[in-house]
């Protein structure tokens, strides 16, 4: 399963911000995964969130992405 695939699969459980997504996904890269996932159709929304005199962002998935139906 690569990085992105976790990180939605993450982002269904709840909030994600960076330390999840290096403990659980090993990845630094947690914004330029939410992007990938953005643009493939996937509603997160940014949050900045300020914890014991430090700021990071915490991301959130809306909704899930709604396919297209094909008759």
């Amino acid at each position: 399963m690569s990085q992105t695939e976790q990180i939605l699969q993450m982002l269904k459980r709840g909030p994600v911000t960076p330390m999840d997504a290096l403990k659980e996904a090993g990845t630094l890269r947690l914004a330029s995964r939410v992007l990938d996932l953005k643009k493939q159709g996937h509603n997160i929304i940014t949050e900045m969130v300020n914890k014991k005199g430090k700021k990071f962002a915490s991301y959130k998935l809306i909704e899930p992405k709604q396919e297209l139906e094909t008759q």
